[in-house]
């Protein structure tokens, strides 16, 4: 039997569906099951300038040849994952059917089985506000549509209210006479932040999600499409467009490990608040008042009190 990733591939990944690995392990696996054809590729490899000479090497080049040939497996049903490390896993859902089973209903296992559900959107924003805080500095708040005072009809509110909202102190290491000195002038001293968030960012719904994280943004100085996972290099590059055109960033969360969480596309900044826009969701959501109530207090004060932003480190 030859040396075929084509092959080899799809039936690591075909007999664990809907698992996700990285292409180290997969290269691992193949390296373990397949070792005569393994040693045979090894062996055609001294005819080339630069020879595979061991285990490793042959595991470096696997590596780099599924990355190669991610369109290829891709018509064989195995997807993959952006962001490091890149993941594949096997799915014959369509990209629509995997955005729908990615966000179940807001619970934490299925009615009448004991089976524990995906996760969904909200089980996210603790960890996006564990994360902002932790690796970024940044204090959060939670904006629930839910208490918008009117109604859009169905979905409606999800194009005006972002999921998380934030405040960065920009003077936080700031000499001490020097956040004075800023407080009495006109100078910028915060930065306010808006995210929308996503389980599944794909090619079905990219450009929705794009935006609706535009739609809800657009007050604030900087503001991100957020998700768990983002499947396809084709969304990967609708998204650096769609960024380049209107300046939300995109961050990709690790919910296994916070720290690997990273800023995939950073957002544009914008110098001035939109005050305007956010009036009119301070006008219809309790919680955005809330947002704004902290952050007159810290012009007021210089100050940022933990237990006032939710998520807060411990």
């Amino acid at each position: 039997m030859s040396f075929s990733l084509l092959r080899f591939v799809p039936e690591f990944l075909g007999a664990r569906p809907g698992e996700k690995f990285t292409a180290r392990e997969i290269a691992t696996w193949i390296l373990s099951n397949y070792p005569e054809e393994c040693a045979e590729k090894m062996r055609r490899s001294k005819a080339v300038a630069i020879p595979i000479d061991t285990p490793d090497a042959l595991i470096q080049q696997i590596v780099a040849e599924i990355g190669s040939q991610r369109e290829a497996l891709a018509k064989r049903s195995i997807k993959s994952t952006e962001g490091r490390p890149r993941r594949f896993y096997f799915s014959t859902l369509s990209d629509e059917a995997e955005v729908n089973a990615s966000d179940p209903l807001p619970q934490s296992q299925t009615a009448g089985s004991d089976k524990t559900a995906p996760l969904g959107e909200h089980h996210l924003y603790p960890a996006l506000g564990r994360f902002l805080r932790e690796e970024m500095g940044i204090f959060s708040k939670r904006i629930d549509e839910k208490r918008a005072r009117n109604s859009r009809g169905r979905g409606g509110n999800m194009w005006v209210f972002p999921d998380l909202v934030a405040i960065e102190d920009l003077g936080s290491r700031w000499h001490r006479e020097v956040q004075d000195c800023i407080r009495e002038s006109s100078q910028r001293r915060a930065k306010l932040w808006s995210f929308e968030v996503k389980v599944l960012v794909n090619s079905s719904n990219v450009r929705e999600a794009y935006f609706q994280a535009v739609s809800n943004s657009s007050w604030s100085n900087s503001g991100y499409l957020v998700a768990a996972e983002i499947s396809g290099s084709g969304t990967m590059r609708e998204l650096r467009v769609l960024s380049g055109l209107h300046g939300i960033g995109v961050i990709k969360l690790d919910t296994g490990n916070l720290a690997e969480s990273e800023i995939l596309i950073p957002s544009l900044e914008r110098a001035d608040v939109d005050w305007e826009t956010a009036n009119r969701i301070a006008e219809e959501n309790e919680d955005f008042v809330s947002y704004v109530k902290l952050v007159r207090q810290f012009y007021q004060t210089g100050e940022l009190r933990q237990h006032d932003w939710d998520f807060a480190a411990n």
